[in-house]
This record gives C-alpha cells, structure tokens and sequence, in this order.
C-alpha cells in the first residue's frame, strides 16, 4: 500500500520555501536599521535623562563653580534672579523672546503661547522679557500650561504674577520680582527657541538649566557632561569637609585637606 502525499501539502510547502528566499535576504536588514535606530534613539534619550538627574542632585553653587573651572566663563545669574518659592528643578531651555512695543495687536504674543504647546517633558521655560523687571512674563495660566506638559520650572528675566496660584500648583519660577501688570499691549513675540541673554547669561535652546535657591547657571550642552563630573567631585568635598570641620573645629585645616572652599 503506497502513501500519498496531498497536493496541496506541496503546493504550501514550495510557496513557503519560495517566499523564505524572497524576505530573507530583506527582513535581517530591515530588522537590522530598524535595531539601529533604535538604539541610537535610546542612547541619547537615556544620556538626556542621565545628565539631567545628576543636575538634579547636584547643587547649584558646584555647578556654577565647575562652570567656571571648564569653560573659564560666568555662567549664573544675577542675585536678582530669585524663586517665587523655594525650588530646585534642571531641564532643557526652551527660550523666548519679548520686544518692548506698545500695540494694539491680538497676535503680538502668540508665539510665546505656541512655544509653550511645544515644549516637552523636563523643558525650562526661559523668558527674556525687554526692560521688563515691573512687567510680568508669566502668570498662572501660562504656568499652568507648563506644568500639564511636565516642564521642569521657568526662568523669566522680569517679573511673575499670580504667585498664590503657581505655589498652589508648586510650579517652580523664578523672576526678577513679582509685580501685578501685564506684558499685553506694550510687548511683541520676538521669538523662541533663539539665542537670548538672560539676567546677563548667554542661554541658547536645548542648553541645561540649573537652579536652586542659591540661583541659576545655565550649562552649554556641549559641556554639560565634564560640568557634571566636576560639579559632583566638589559637592563631595564640601560634604565631606563639614564633619572634618565640625572634628577639627578648624575650616583652614580642613580646606588643607580637602583643598575646597
């Protein structure tokens, strides 16, 4: 008795093996550039998230001294640049700018809205408001506009308003004072995500934003990697050195140990 094998069984079994050299000299490569990508995507997502941690764990006075010890430059601003509550947030700057101008324009400011609907998550709001230290840049709907899209703080070179309201949602800003006037009729958009200088600092979008109640440095992405690593190494130091000066009872002992004042 012989045995048959139904036609369709080797009708399936051609169509499979022919359609196996047809994907697979396709697929690994797909599989392949796809990985990639993927990859490189996660990399960066995750040295972001990394570097913005540290700066979170860090304090601001490291970070302003190691700013000064990498790049030889001033990179903090002015005492006048205070929170409206304590604070301490790093983000990525999302920066705008306002042209001092008296109009009667519906538009003049909506591109300081839109560049708040396009920011993202650990986005730092910086604000350069012209000659604006009695003009609020922000209030709490702009504040709370930032705080549903998970930004980490704003940074306004002038002044906030609705302080009760940005404490009740706690999100962290900080201004050159809190004044009770509005920036509507008297200034323009006058861009965003563009280089700006705020309270005396060069800040570009996309650099790092650090800020505490000592203040706030801005970081240069480029060198926010060999910042940290100082910033951490002093900030060790000078944890160390309390309970050396508290033994010793002598601050000039300890900075000889530690070399760090």
């Amino acid at each position: 008795m012989s045995t048959r094998i139904p036609r369709y069984t080797i009708s399936v079994g051609v169509g499979a093996a022919l359609l196996a050299v047809v994907l697979l000299p396709v697929v690994p490569a797909a599989r392949h550039n796809f990985a990639q990508a993927s990859q490189a995507s996660s990399a960066n997502a995750g040295d972001d998230a990394s570097l913005l941690d540290g700066y979170r764990h860090v304090e601001v006075a490291s970070v302003s001294d190691a700013m000064e010890k990498v790049t030889g430059k001033r990179a903090y601003m002015s005492h006048h640049m205070r929170p409206i509550f304590p604070a301490k947030f790093a983000g990525f700057a999302v920066t705008v700018l306002l042209k001092k101008e008296e109009n009667k324009d519906p538009n003049a400011l909506s591109g300081m809205l839109t560049a708040i609907d396009q920011g993202t998550t650990n986005s730092v709001y910086v604000m350069v408001v012209e000659d604006g230290a009695d003009i609020a840049g922000m209030g709490g709907l702009m504040g709370t506009a930032m705080a549903a899209r998970n930004f980490s703080g704003a940074v306004i070179d002038g002044g906030v308003r609705d302080v009760a309201y940005l404490q009740k949602i706690s999100f962290p800003v900080f201004g050159l004072g809190i004044v009770p006037s509005t920036s509507v009729g008297h200034y323009r958009f006058g861009g965003s995500n563009i280089s700006v200088v705020c309270d005396g600092v060069p800040v570009n979008a996309g650099d790092i934003i650090a800020a505490d109640n000592d203040g706030v440095v801005a970081i240069p992405r480029a060198s926010a990697a060999e910042v940290l690593k100082v910033a951490r190494e002093m900030d060790f130091k000078e944890h160390s050195m309390y309970a050396t000066i508290e033994k010793l009872k002598s601050i000039v002992e300890a900075v000889k140990q530690f070399g760090r004042i």
